[in-house]
């Protein structure tokens, strides 16, 4: 059976082009003009905390399935509400959050949104992959560690394809456990000032990526 999962066929869009351009423009004219960015980013923090965890978390359970890059969430999330939670409770918190994401995200593909979700995928020039018995877990590593596919997509061909929930959960879950972990320090290290912190987080981004390239070679050659 088939385990490929083919990336993208068609371009990006120029539309989409444009506006990435058109940002990258607005941002460059107002870091000229004296943007006092670090009071933004302090105000921005404020706004974070005064909403509380409890909505930071919850909104991270849902956006992501949205399209919203997750690094949006955990790069925020240690310098936002470690003061009251404790680095380690915000872990666990992002954490859970995650697999929360991760259940709706297959709920939403599979039984909810699948006809709709489908032809998104498709029209995007990805293919579904068949999966069986003995061929899920390698369809789970080859959807969630082959760079490319956003975070959410790869969850929608995931649940799409009726991927085994319980394996879905366990191998989506633990491939982007080190990208959520080492994004949360890195982001909490970078706002403070804290180079020994962001150090640490980029520490844990570089194994977790040397990590998917060794379980990368080793398994799909032995699958191979």
């Amino acid at each position: 059976m088939s385990t490929e999962v083919v990336l993208p066929k068609r371009k990006v869009p120029i539309i989409k082009l444009a506006l990435a351009g058109l940002l990258v423009l607005a941002g460059a004219v107002v870091m000229l003009r004296g943007f006092d960015w670090r009071s933004q980013v302090l105000h921005g923090m404020e706004l974070l905390r005064r909403a509380g965890p409890g909505v930071y978390f919850a909104t991270m359970t849902v956006l992501p399935s949205a399209g919203v890059p997750l690094m949006a969430f955990t790069i925020p999330a240690g310098e936002a509400f470690a003061g009251q939670m404790g680095m380690g409770g915000v872990i666990a918190a992002a954490l859970a959050s995650i697999a929360v994401n991760l259940a709706l995200t297959y709920w939403l593909a599979r039984y909810a949104f699948r006809p709709v979700l489908t032809w998104l995928i498709q029209r995007y020039g990805y293919q579904i992959p068949r999966v069986t018995p003995d061929n899920a877990l390698n369809v789970l590593l080859v959807v969630r560690l082959t760079p490319g596919p956003p975070y959410a997509l790869q969850g929608f061909v995931l649940g799409i394809a009726e991927a085994p929930f319980r394996l879905y959960m366990i191998v989506s879950w633990l491939a982007v456990l080190p990208w959520a972990i080492g994004a949360i320090v890195l982001g909490q290290g970078l706002f403070n000032g804290n180079f020994r912190a962001a150090a640490s987080g980029l520490g844990v981004l570089v194994v977790g990526a040397i990590a998917v390239q060794w379980v990368r070679k080793k398994y799909f050659r032995r699958e191979g």
